[in-house]
């Protein structure tokens, strides 16, 4: 009889997994299919010889958006200026630094030629990291937290640290075994999704969340895609709905709505 129940309770659960993939294949509609094969293949025949200021100005939306989100001050103007004119502002030195480091992530994620791993996504965190953190936490640079986390402004706690590596390597297998199988936008926002219900990180897990996403789209042949400061509150009602009521739709119609309105493609 216990064999005849795990074997029932295996074939329960391949049922549920069957059921939960349907249900994520399905939640693009057809136009919108369209639309992202369209976009793709547009942005692969971008021409080479604009590549260097399509990622000057990408690359200054994206780190000035995605550490304002997390509350830098610096201007656009200030983060381009910092990144490509080595002219730094007044301001904060771990601000400077996080700017910076954000570069230095982002051209890794560029340079990078594997697929996400936990070496990987520990590596992006050193380089997002450095020089941000208090002292007494800088021996979490580089690696999943050892420390309980909590998230302002919303009703529920990330996983204890000891879970954390379990739930990761949870995530990793899930990307591994589907990221042939469904498309490549939804995988990139289930991934977010997962990743920031997770919370590795001491801090800074919106940024190399974020970084993550773009990893997967770039490495797809997708555009990267910059979630704009001001779009800060709709990005968290939609980050919400996926990880408390697990809706992807939202999400997936935000950034659609992101790509048809990106004047820069990258």
């Amino acid at each position: 009889m216990g064999s005849d129940l795990n074997d029932k309770e295996l074939k329960d659960f391949e049922i549920a997994a069957d059921r939960k993939m349907g249900i994520l294949d399905a939640l693009l509609t057809s136009d919108e299919v369209t639309f992202l094969e369209n976009i793709g293949s547009k942005h692969s025949q971008l021409p080479i010889t604009t590549s260097k200021n399509r990622y000057e100005a990408f690359l200054s939306l994206f780190t000035h958006d995605s550490t304002a989100i997390e509350g830098n001050t610096l201007t656009l103007q200030e983060t381009a200026s910092l990144l490509f004119e080595n002219i730094a502002p007044i301001k904060d030195m771990r601000e400077i630094h996080e700017v910076l480091n954000h570069k230095k992530a982002f051209d890794y994620v560029l340079a990078y030629k594997g697929d996400i791993t936990k070496k990987f996504i520990c590596e992006l965190h050193r380089l997002v990291m450095l020089e941000t953190l208090d002292k007494e936490i800088n021996d979490q640079i580089g690696k999943y937290r050892t420390l309980q986390v909590y998230i302002r402004g919303v009703d529920w706690v990330p996983a204890p640290p000891e879970n954390v590596a379990s739930d990761m390597k949870t995530l990793l297998t899930w990307y591994s075994k589907n990221k042939n199988k469904l498309h490549p936008l939804v995988t990139a926002i289930y991934f977010h999704v997962g990743f920031e219900i997770i919370h590795p990180f001491v801090d800074g897990n919106g940024r190399i969340g974020r970084l993550l996403m773009n990893f997967i789209l770039h490495k797809n042949s997708y555009p990267m895609v910059n979630i704009p400061n001001e779009r800060r509150n709709t990005y968290y009602f939609v980050l919400r709905e996926a990880q408390i009521k697990g809706n992807l739709r939202p999400f997936i119609e935000f950034v659609i709505k992101l790509y048809k309105n990106s004047k820069v493609m990258f």
